[in-house]
């Protein structure tokens, strides 16, 4: 994995921000921001996709164990279809980045755009595997979405949440044709709103 030098102070109190969920038609999407503490590496991390689910999961222990500071921020399923998923996923980073301490000096976020932040921000197209910080965040992020979409899908059993994330898969899919939308589903999506509209 590449690293990205810093100097001084910043890379003490860098945050890596991440979110998962933009994809899916269901559920919230979560972000992470980490702060790593420099003199306690934490070796594996990269984006969380390319780990298995034992590998995140025991990531996750450490880098909650071993980080200087942890965060997650949401937007729910009425933001993200009041605002839009962009938005809501600007608005998710946001919080997480906010709900750090100590604050970080810079953020380094996954993607091609950073929300408005109260420290620089600096986009990263791959980060999750160029920046450990942000695969950290892209870690965290992800073990957390997962866990509330298994309890989603004890709440509205029939969908297949445990399984596909909210993801629409062939077996969503026919879920949602089946069953209907439920709560859960983000009405501004296409396939939960053509099901809705029969």
């Amino acid at each position: 994995m590449d690293t990205l030098p810093l100097d001084g102070r910043a890379s003490v109190l860098l945050a890596g921000v991440d979110e998962v969920g933009r994809g899916p038609l269901a559920g919230a999407v979560v972000a992470a921001a980490v702060i790593l503490d420099p003199d306690r590496p934490i070796a594996g991390l990269r984006d969380s996709k390319r780990l298995s689910a034992a590998r995140r999961s025991e990531l996750d222990r450490r880098i909650r164990a071993q980080a200087l500071a942890v965060s997650l921020g949401r937007a729910e399923v009425a933001e993200i279809d009041r605002l839009n998923i962009l938005q809501a996923s600007m608005l998710a980073m946001q919080r997480a980045v906010a709900g750090l301490d100590p604050a970080p000096v810079q953020a380094l976020v996954d993607g091609n755009r950073a929300p408005a932040l109260p420290c620089p921000a600096q986009a990263i197209v791959k980060g999750d595997d160029r920046v450990p910080a942000i695969a950290a965040a892209s870690i965290l992020a992800k073990q957390a979405r997962d866990a509330e979409m298994r309890a989603l899908a004890e709440q509205y059993p029939g969908y297949g949440f445990e399984r596909h994330m909210g993801y629409p898969t062939t077996e969503h899919l026919q879920a949602l044709r089946t069953l209907g939308a439920c709560p859960a589903h983000r009405r501004s999506f296409a396939p939960v709103r053509r099901c809705l509209l029969g």
